[in-house]
């Protein structure tokens, strides 16, 4: 029996655990301190179709993860568990300079070929938008698409952790090197991965290594309504920071800022919730009408050229470890997950390594 400690139950760790439940020859153990994970405060939004960065690998990387959800969605489904976490109910882009809205058209249009999950592409006019989503204003014209979806990140990681039946020990943990083994929570284990997002440099620092890894702080709050379907209603993607993202049971989520200033605060900043959703009753009046709000914080990873990475820790065989993947988490995370334990068990994946090298973030001292 291989024993393989987990560091970090978020998106990350939790699919890795699940996927190695399925390797009965490992034995898993989840640690887990509870504060500041990013799944947890995070409402996702999987539509990477209109992204125009030109960093080739990260979009591949992203485009592969929204790929890879429906995958995910109908393994745990087939596993009878409840999956309603993820729902494909459609997005709107919404640009201040509307005229921009074409262009993203034919980008996307030429990316259906390779992503035929973006679904139907078309451009609607406010009375068809308000259709789909009741009394959203503050523009002339969206940009659809059928396939985006949305992700509540809790709820996903609960599900994933408890499918893959792995031990949970809630307590901050270190990463020691054994003659024979690695120790973590006093445990000696075979393999570690590491999956603790910007907390990494904390583990790896004490072993002589630099890592290129900073936290980012991400705010959100979610508004609470009585009698509104709004499990139908699609994701609204304005320019800047904003998302508007609702959810089942009359919950819509307005978030989350990028703050990348804060280290690891965790305290609430009414001054830039209140930005947000200033800038939320522009396009959706109707936020003051809930009947109650609650808000989420969470630290993101992410590193100085905003590239995530995967791999073998150099220097420490069966040690792996993901991180630096931003605000981007919830859409690459479980694809990055899949590809670690793909790496561990047989020694390759689909995603090559090289484009994601971790020996370019960790580094030796």
């Amino acid at each position: 029996m291989t024993r393989i400690a987990i560091i970090g139950a978020g998106i990350v760790g939790s699919t890795a655990a699940y996927y190695l439940s399925k390797y009965p020859a490992y034995q898993v153990t989840v640690f887990d301190h509870g504060l500041g994970q990013a799944t947890k405060a995070a409402a996702g939004i999987i539509s990477p179709w209109f992204s125009k960065r030109r960093h080739k690998a990260w979009y591949r990387l992203a485009r592969l993860g929204a790929d890879f959800y429906p995958s995910l969605v109908a393994d745990l489904a087939a596993a009878g568990r409840e999956t309603s976490f993820y729902q494909q109910t459609g997005v709107y882009l919404l640009k201040k300079n509307e005229a921009k809205l074409a262009e993203l058209y034919q980008l996307a249009q030429s990316r259906r070929q390779e992503s035929p999950l973006i679904g139907q592409l078309s451009l609607h006019s406010q009375s068809q938008v308000t259709e789909r989503f009741p009394q959203l204003a503050g523009f002339e014209e969206a940009l659809y698409a059928s396939g985006g979806a949305r992700v509540e990140g809790a709820e996903l990681t609960r599900t994933l952790l408890d499918a893959s039946g792995a031990s949970l020990v809630t307590e901050r943990v270190d990463l020691q090197v054994g003659e024979t083994t690695y120790v973590v929570g006093g445990q000696p284990f075979d393999q570690v991965i590491l999956a603790c997002g910007a907390w990494l440099g904390q583990l790896l620092n004490p072993l002589g290594y630099e890592v290129d890894v900073k936290p980012q702080k991400g705010q959100l709050q979610d508004y609470f309504f009585d009698h509104l379907a709004t499990e139908t209603y699609p994701v609204v993607m304005p320019e800047g920071e904003l998302d508007i993202i609702p959810f089942a049971q009359g919950k819509i989520s307005v978030g989350a800022s990028h703050e990348n200033d804060r280290g690891f605060d965790l305290s609430l900043d009414s001054a830039i919730l209140a930005k947000l959703e200033t800038e939320a009753l522009s396009y959706y009046p109707l936020l003051t009408a809930a009947k109650s709000k609650a808000q989420r914080v969470g630290i993101r990873a992410y590193t100085s050229d905003f590239s995530p990475f995967f791999g073998q820790v150099p220097h420490l065989p069966g040690v792996y470890a993901v991180s630096g993947l931003g605000s981007s988490g919830l859409t690459t995370g479980p694809l990055l997950a899949k590809n670690l334990v793909d790496l561990l068990v047989t020694g390759e994946c689909l995603l090559p390594v090289t484009d994601y090298p971790i020996d370019r973030y960790i580094v030796k001292r």
